[in-house]
Parts: structure tokens; C-alpha cells; sequence
């Protein structure tokens, strides 16, 4: 189902582009890497998309909740073992786009403390962050190891 006013029903129907920095596509998810249009970007934040409009975990078919979770636990890894993320928060609120979507967010080594959560990481002063071709660099190489990971 396509919900003709959905921001990311529009993206999966190819009314928005967002290929840029796509990093996976099946026929249940979209795994792409935040776009702050040309600006600075906290680099490796992830957003994972289930393709149906549905807005919450809970609506979620026995196909579509395994590819969501595989994907989820397949990216962090990734994460983990490519940028050197110590720790990755995944949120699902809803609230402002009801299309289940969720954001992965890694927190690096060395981030103090103080700056610990998934809104507390991108406010370091130090956190990574980069352009589009660091952004681009980083979804090469999160793609990579995902094609040469046994989780699919």
C-alpha cells in the first residue's frame, strides 16, 4: 500500500530521489544513510525503512518482521566492525512520519559520556561528522559488508 502523502512512500516510489546514498534495497526494506542535503552529517546514521505503509512494529507481517530484524542486527554489525562503533541505539518513534521506519544511530569510541544516547552523540562537538563524499565513502563500505556478510 502507498500512501500518496507519505515522505517515504514517495522516495520508494521513486517520486524523491534518495539512491545517492543507498546502501541495501529488498523487496521488504531500504537501508540508506541520513541526508542532510549537502550539509554536514553525522556519519553512519543510518535509516532503515519497510517498504509497506504501515506505521508501527506491531503491523508488521511474518516476512516483513524478519527482513526488518536481520537488516537491523546486519547494519549494526556493520557498523560495529567498519566505523568502529562501540555501541548503536535503533529508534522507532512514529510521531512525525507514521511509515515504520527506524533510525540506527552509532556512538564511536571515545565519545564522553555526557554525550551518550542517540540525540546526545550527534551533539559532541567531536562527534564524526562529514560531507557528502565521506557520507558516500562510509555507504561503500557499510554495502560492501553487507554483500560479503553470512547474514543473508
Amino acid at each position: 500500500m502507498i500512501e500518496k502523502d507519505c515522505f517515504i512512500c514517495q522516495k520508494h516510489k521513486g517520486d524523491i530521489s534518495a539512491s545517492k546514498f543507498k546502501i541495501y534495497e529488498n523487496n521488504y526494506v531500504y537501508v540508506g544513510h541520513i541526508d542532510n542535503n549537502n550539509q554536514q552529517s553525522y556519519l553512519g546514521y543510518i535509516m532503515i525503512d519497510l517498504k509497506r505503509h504501515i506505521p508501527t512494529l506491531g503491523n508488521m507481517n511474518v516476512e516483513e518482521s524478519k527482513a526488518f530484524g536481520l537488516i537491523i542486527a546486519s547494519v549494526s554489525k556493520a557498523l560495529m566492525e567498519c566505523e568502529n562503533a562501540e555501541h548503536v541505539y535503533a529508534i522507532v518513534s512514529g510521531d512525525n512520519v507514521p511509515h515504520l521506519h527506524i533510525h540506527i544511530i552509532p556512538r564511536y569510541l571515545h565519545t564522553p559520556k555526557k554525550f551518550w544516547g542517540p540525540s546526545g552523540v550527534q551533539d559532541w562537538p567531536e562527534a564524526p561528522r562529514g560531507n557528502t563524499q565521506e557520507i558516500l565513502e562510509i555507504c561503500n563500505r557499510l554495502k560492501s559488508y553487507l554483500e560479503n556478510s553470512t547474514y543473508e
